[in-house]
């Protein structure tokens, strides 16, 4: 769907709805959800469980229909689109916003953290500083997921950064773009339902991301081999416009925050899952799971060095407080 459709789509619809039974003694508030991946994808089944619990918690009187694989908008247009109230709420990689502000690419250096508990802790120091950039643009962070670590597909088991010299890379954000670059590589943006197309094409040949899409996305159908770097675990988040939230009763707020800790905990909960039994299925299907080289491994390390450092020059004093939090 292009732009132009969409916000002609969006400007049809009613933002914050509000709906009466024939009685009319029944009001109900219709949120449009728009969410960047498909219904396979795990972060899609969390945020559809967590309507189900909002509509359950109220009665029906917050009903949220989730638009999942871009069909109400696509990734780009999500983030803007809610803080314009085209749509109340919506779904977000947390990272694509990293040209905004740099603290949003926090969880997207490369070996900062490479765990789901360092990932747990590196989020409590990020969490203050990036719902308060959030809040200036009228926007209320409700929860964030983090996606598996993330690994290098390539057609053949890549012992040497050297060997990803000119190498046509899939890029989904500002650091895939830098780390492609160090490595040699030449990053192109490619969103993840689009990676099947971009391979069969030409445009990349090799690419960084979770297990996940990995499985999502067929990749044993033109890669051969999963480099478990367990680089950074990158998050979605869902962010609610202000106003709509604001426009809710008390007790609709609550239902909806009370949700929305619970979809987190289950969604890291899920993520955790995730990164065993889709990387056991990649194996499945053929692919070689390896763990780096211990020359591909301290290439990537000093690759991780360098980024961090650029990001602390970027990010400034905000930036080393969230690091120096996260390292206490």
């Amino acid at each position: 769907m292009t732009g132009l459709k969409t916000l002609a789509l969006a400007g049809a619809m009613s933002f914050g709805a509000v709906s009466f039974a024939a009685t009319g003694a029944f009001a109900q508030t219709a949120w449009d959800m728009p969410t960047p991946y498909g219904d396979s994808i795990f972060h899609t089944a969390n945020i559809m469980e967590f309507a189900d619990d909002v509509r359950e918690a109220t009665d029906g009187s917050l009903d949220i229909t989730v638009h999942s694989a871009g069909s109400l908008f696509g990734h780009p247009e999500i983030k803007d689109a809610v803080r314009r109230q085209l749509a109340p709420i919506g779904e977000v990689l947390i990272s694509r916003l990293s040209n905004e502000n740099p603290l949003y690419g926090v969880d997207s250096i490369p070996f900062l953290a490479t765990s789901y508990d360092e990932a747990r802790a590196l989020w409590e120091a990020s969490e203050p500083a990036i719902a308060a950039l959030l809040e200036e643009e009228g926007l209320k962070l409700l929860f964030a997921v983090p996606w598996p670590p993330q690994g290098i597909y390539a057609g053949e088991e890549v012992t040497d950064a050297a060997q990803m010299d000119g190498v046509r890379f899939r890029a989904y954000n500002a650091a895939t773009e830098r780390l492609a670059t160090l490595m040699g590589a030449v990053p192109t943006q490619v969103e993840a339902g689009d990676i099947p197309t971009a391979f069969s094409t030409g445009r990349v040949d090799a690419m960084i991301t979770s297990p996940s899409t990995g499985v999502a996305s067929q990749a044993w159908d033109f890669v051969s081999v999963y480099h478990d770097t367990r680089a950074w675990l990158p998050k979605n988040m869902v962010i609610v416009n202000m106003s709509a939230f604001e426009a809710l009763s008390a007790d609709e707020q609550a239902a909806l925050m009370a949700a929305a800790d619970e979809a987190e905990a289950r969604g890291w909960a899920m993520s955790e899952e995730e990164t065993g039994s889709k990387t056991d299925t990649l194996a499945e299907n053929g692919m070689g799971v390896v763990e780096p080289s211990a020359t591909l491994a301290a290439q990537l390390g000093e690759i991780g060095e360098t980024m961090t450092n650029e990001w602390l020059e970027s990010a400034g004093e905000a930036g080393q407080a969230v690091i120096d939090a996260y390292r206490m």
